[in-house]
Formats: C-alpha cells, sequence, structure tokens
C-alpha cells in the first residue's frame, strides 16, 4: 500500500509512528513554514528550508533498532542553556544542524533527506511540500485583545500559531511556491492520502495551498483519510470537529475524502462530523485513538490499530 502523509509536527510524528511496521510504502510530505526556534534560526542565518518538521518525520520513522533508535534520539537532542555565557548551540537540535549541513554540502534538500533516512533506517521518505521555504500569514479576528472586533494580517507560522482570535483566512507567501516534484509523483502513484492530525492552519491546510501540490491531490485515484484532531489548539479556538473538516473544503472545494477518522470521546455529538463527513463524501469512523492519560494527544499505537480496517477497506 502507497500511503502519503501530509502535515508537520507532533500530529505527523503520531500518523507516522502509527504506519510505521504496517508494511506500507510511505511517504511523509512535510510542511516548510516553519519560523520558530531552531528552525527558524537556520532558515534566517543559513537560507535553509526549516529542518526541525522535517526531521521530527524522520525520526518518527527510524527504525526500531537499538542503533538506529540511538541515531533518531541524537537527532532529536537538543542543546539546552548551561548556565553560563550563551552559546550559538542553544536551542538547537543535533538533528537540525545535520539536515542543514547535508542541503548545503549535497545542494539538494531531497538528496539531504534521503541520505539522513538512510542513516535512521527509515521505513518511509520524507518530502518537504515545496522546494523553498514559505512563509503563512492569516487574517485574524481578536489577535489584539484590546481589539477584539478588528481583523488584522498576522505573519509568521509561530505568530499564527499561538495568535488568540479566530481565523479567518489563512495564505501562503508566495501564493505559488513550487512543489517538490518527488512529492507531486508520490501523490500521483499513492493508494491512500492522509491529511492530519495536526495544526490545522499551520501543518495541514498549507499543503492544499499550494497549487501543484493541491491540483495532483485532487487529480489523485488514491483513497483519501482525514485524522481528526483530539482538541482545539489556539490557532482554531472555537472550531468544532465539523468545522476543521469545512475549512479543508473552503481552501480546496474540489477536495473529496473516503473516510474522517475521529475519537468518539473527543467529538462528543457525532452527527454534525458525521454531516460534515459526508459533505466531503465521506464516512465516519470513531475509534478510540487517544493516549489513556486523558491527554489531548493521539496514541501512535492505537492510532495504528484503528487504521488498519480503514486502510485495508476495498472501495
Amino acid at each position: 500500500m502507497r500511503v502519503v502523509a501530509f502535515g508537520g509536527g507532533h500530529g505527523l510524528s503520531a500518523s507516522l509512528r502509527a504506519l510505521r511496521g504496517q508494511g506500507h510504502d510511505i511517504t511523509a510530505v512535510v510542511t516548510v513554514a516553519d519560523d520558530g526556534g531552531s528552525s527558524g534560526r537556520l532558515r534566517s542565518e543559513r537560507s535553509a528550508l526549516p529542518p526541525g518538521d522535517l526531521r521530527q518525520a524522520l525520526a518518527a520513522l527510524a527504525a526500531d533498532r537499538p542503533d538506529t533508535r540511538q541515531t533518531a534520539e541524537l537527532f532529536q537532542h537538543r542543546f539546552a542553556p548551561d548556565g553560563r555565557d550563551h552559546s550559538p548551540l542553544d536551542g538547537h537540535t543535533v538533528g537540525n544542524l545535520v539536515l542543514v549541513g547535508l542541503m548545503e554540502q549535497l545542494g539538494d534538500p531531497v538528496s539531504a533527506l534521503d541520505h539522513a533516512a538512510r542513516m535512521v533506517d527509515a521505513s518511509g521518505r520524507v518530502l518537504p511540500m515545496a522546494v523553498k521555504a514559505v512563509g503563512i500569514e492569516a487574517d485574524i479576528r481578536g489577535a489584539d485583545p484590546r481589539r477584539p472586533g478588528m481583523l488584522l494580517t498576522v505573519v509568521g507560522q509561530h505568530a499564527v500559531a499561538v495568535a488568540p482570535g479566530h481565523v479567518e483566512a489563512v495564505r501562503l507567501t508566495p501564493a505559488d511556491p513550487p512543489a517538490c516534484p518527488e512529492a507531486v509523483a508520490a501523490v500521483e502513484q499513492a493508494d491512500w492520502l492522509i491529511f492530519g492530525p495536526g495544526s490545522w492552519y499551520t501543518s495541514v491546510i498549507p499543503h492544499l495551498l499550494v497549487p501543484e501540490l493541491a491540483a495532483a491531490i485532487v487529480a489523485s485515484r488514491a483513497r483519501r483519510l482525514v485524522t481528526l484532531n483530539l482538541a482545539a489548539e489556539p490557532e482554531t479556538w472555537g472550531l468544532s470537529a465539523a468545522d476543521h473538516l469545512a475549512a479543508l473544503r473552503w481552501y480546496l472545494p474540489e477536495l473529496k475524502v473516503d473516510t474522517v477518522l475521529a475519537d468518539g470521546t473527543a467529538v462528543g455529538d457525532p452527527e454534525p462530523v458525521r454531516r460534515a463527513a459526508e459533505s466531503l463524501g465521506a464516512r465516519l469512523v470513531l475509534a478510540p485513538v487517544a493516549v489513556a492519560d486523558g491527554s489531548p494527544r493521539h496514541d501512535p499505537e492505537a492510532l495504528g490499530a484503528a487504521l488498519v480496517p480503514v486502510l485495508g477497506a476495498s472501495r
């Protein structure tokens, strides 16, 4: 089964960990809009693709052996301040530095990611959604708590992700970034396309805003799965689970979906979600996919168990 999973950050990592080990041919297509923390610094200082979400996807797909686990843990190691004078390494992760070094050495982000994937014996391929870093900006009503009725433009992925208020529109800058050709090819050849979980406006929807990638998603003969989040994030306060599905259709009206996967406890009354799923052409599947401690995080093992019958279903 050729599976393409779209997203970034912890949501995509959970999805990849759920898929890993099921025997699928996995491709992770990762957003490249991050402008905060270590990724933001490397993006600014080295004119590199922001590596953080790419690194997390590689770590999630790393083979489950002592040597590859150690390498994946090394990639995730973050240099913490040691109480002395500020060091340029403070806040950087080893994997971010390795990826940027490989990009500079090999001159191509895809070659760099393929090389890093071999370092951890990844059970899949990690690709950027675009070959150049992109920006995110959003029109948010209530971004300034002192003026709750005013519509303000918030610039930058990190700023959009943490801004209060209601997102009324989100867009990429530039509006038509060049898609990664290998990502487009993976979509064209896929059996399943998986969207979410993850930050809706800054990790999931951006893929629908890259024109070449969006066209490939619409034209692909693959089936499509949307995995809903377990709780609202700052950028989606006030949005119901049904609203999350409506947002996908707003940004890509031609999008058709086969299955929407959600946690029954998280969605509450399933009927609005079921109707929203049906508006996309999808059936709603409810399954317990949250971690047992009650926090709003997907359990990769439970999510993997829920995906097995979905991905194995016939048309």
